[in-house]
């Protein structure tokens, strides 16, 4: 059998590496939560794909003295209406826009749980722009094409693991189109174990 040509050697290494890439992508969407974070003001770290895994999740970074902090309230509404059919509110607060966060986290505990009620899961201060954003955020940012620009971004993550949509903050959490998103993903099967 003759060698092959330089051109199909190239043509396989490009064949090669074009999969290798659709694979790796396949797995990184898939594997968005597969991430341990402490929850707020806690010790022990929680897995959040073992968590909420099979779950719609909405991300949203979060800050206690925003313009858009009363986001809150929509948030825990959403929570609590939609908890019981898979569905989790998980917030991460963030300083990074004009360090609108407290620096302690059990203040930050405290004025989400006393002033708006939050019982949705709350993670430890993160960072969520730039080089220094936690790798939930970086994966975040490029399965969405876009970082947060402000407190109160939302990313919807379906049932697969993958990234549904992204919501800036303007875009309140009970508006038609997050909430509309949020049933249709729901309908969707939960993934078998395994």
């Amino acid at each position: 059998m003759p060698a092959p040509t330089p051109r199909i050697r190239r043509t396989a290494a490009v064949a090669a590496v074009s999969l290798l890439l659709v694979a790796g992508l396949a797995s990184a969407a898939g594997a968005l939560l597969d991430r341990s974070y402490r929850p707020l003001a806690g010790k022990q770290a929680v897995n959040l794909r073992q968590s909420y895994g099979g779950d719609v999740v909405l991300v949203v970074n979060t800050a206690s003295k925003c313009g858009f902090t009363p986001q809150f309230e929509a948030l825990e509404a959403l929570h609590a209406k939609y908890k019981g059919k898979g569905f989790a509110v998980l917030g991460f607060p963030s300083g990074d826009f004009k360090a609108q966060e407290f620096e302690d986290e059990k203040q930050i505990q405290e004025f989400c749980t006393l002033t708006y009620g939050v019982k949705f899961p709350m993670f430890e201060k993160v960072h969520v722009i730039g080089d220094q954003a936690t790798p939930l955020y970086q994966d975040l940012a490029r399965s969405a094409g876009e970082a947060p620009k402000w407190n109160f971004h939302k990313y919807l993550i379906g049932r697969d693991g993958k990234l549904i949509a992204s919501y800036g903050s303007k875009i309140k959490p009970d508006d038609p189109t997050v909430v509309a998103a949020i049933e249709a993903a729901l309908k969707a099967p939960k993934p078998k174990a395994g």
